[in-house]
């Protein structure tokens, strides 16, 4: 993977750089529509590809792992081949849900165990099984096995976990230089930079990261409740430590403020659930503002969704056919409101 400045904002720290992969060039900023079980909720990949205009996207080691399984991916040549698109692909390796699973997991040195959401049987995941996973799921990006600590979260605790995380990414790329590809094509790891909200773990964490010397780095550990200026001078701190000559990858962030925010602090790539999720709740993201689609001022608004933006979806069906099919919970609803979500994620970016 190779990354280029292309130019830098004289006002800010925002730049605009282009991500070489063995799946194509992706342009930053970019914001990666979420895949989770090997799909953007909704969307097909053709309006991925054509209306949203999405040059990466993610999958999640967790939930990939238990469906459809290793067996299956492997099988099929990768997520590449199983699912259809063929631009590059980024994967979580599951330290979101030492996050959000907390009921159901307990932390060691070794490694995580999880009770599976889905039948309750036990799982293993090691900084070493988590590489051998996304290498064979088949992502161009690879993200570090660690652990993202809640909000609010005590610096013992934070200190504790951030070190564990150092030590387990050492692992990750022991095992990861030590193993080949899968598929023939060339993958890369991104560290994640941890420490909460205390800043002297995070310019800890960041040089600890940097000093890995990957083709990338991420932040993680934000975007977890704290509130969004702490969020704001995290990111700062760690943007300001982190190679400028690397793409930097704040995760799961966020809203449109925040995007903007980030991009002028210098992060470069940004995921979230959000634009899907709120769209399946009939809440659009538009060129003019934020929409309830549900609510009854747009029962006879027969004017596009969003004629500014442009895309099939926002410019073909009007507001009040949305509200319509929104009230009648009828699936295209979900679907449309999504591609139009995302398209306008795509179009700030």
């Amino acid at each position: 993977m190779q990354f280029s400045l292309v130019a830098t904002d004289k006002q800010s720290k925002a730049r605009a750089g282009v991500v070489q992969t063995a799946h194509g060039a992706i342009e930053t900023p970019i914001f990666m529509p979420v895949g989770t079980a090997g799909t953007v909720k909704a969307v097909h990949q053709r309006e991925l590809k054509e209306d949203v205009k999405a040059e990466i996207i993610l999958g999640n080691t967790y939930h990939l792992y238990l469906r459809p399984g290793l067996n299956v991916l492997e099988q099929a040549g990768g997520l590449h081949k199983f699912n259809g698109w063929d631009r590059p692909i980024l994967t979580d390796s599951g330290g979101y849900q030492v996050f959000s699973l907390a009921g159901t997991r307990k932390i060691k040195e070794e490694g995580v165990k999880f009770r599976s959401h889905i039948d309750g049987s036990s799982l293993d995941f090691t900084p070493e099984n988590v590489m051998d996973t996304q290498r064979i799921i088949g992502a161009d990006i690879i993200m570090a096995f660690d652990e993202c600590t809640p909000y609010p979260c005590d610096y013992t605790y934070a200190k504790n976990s951030m070190e564990r995380t150092h030590r387990w990414l050492q692992r990750c790329v022991d095992r990861f230089d030590s193993t080949e590809p899968k598929y023939g094509y060339d993958q890369t790891l991104f560290p994640i930079v941890q420490g909460s909200t205390y800043k002297d773990l995070r310019v800890k964490s960041a040089e600890t990261i940097a000093g890995f010397g990957r083709e990338g780095n991420a932040i993680g550990g934000l975007s977890v409740g704290e509130p969004a200026e702490m969020m704001y001078e995290m990111t700062e701190v760690v943007c300001d430590i982190l190679p400028a000559d690397k793409p930097r990858y704040l995760m799961g962030v966020g809203t449109p403020a925040n995007i903007l925010e980030n991009i002028a602090l210098g992060v470069d790539m940004f995921d979230c659930v959000l634009p899907t999720r709120n769209a399946r709740n009939g809440m659009l993201f538009t060129t003019q503002g934020v929409i309830n689609i549900r609510n009854k001022k747009w029962a006879d608004d027969f004017s596009p969704i969003d004629a500014e933006l442009g895309g099939y979806v926002s410019t073909f069906y009007t507001k009040a056919y949305l509200r319509h099919l929104v009230h009648s919970t009828e699936y295209l609803a979900g679907q449309i409101a999504s591609v139009h979500n995302l398209t306008f994620y795509l179009w700030l970016v």
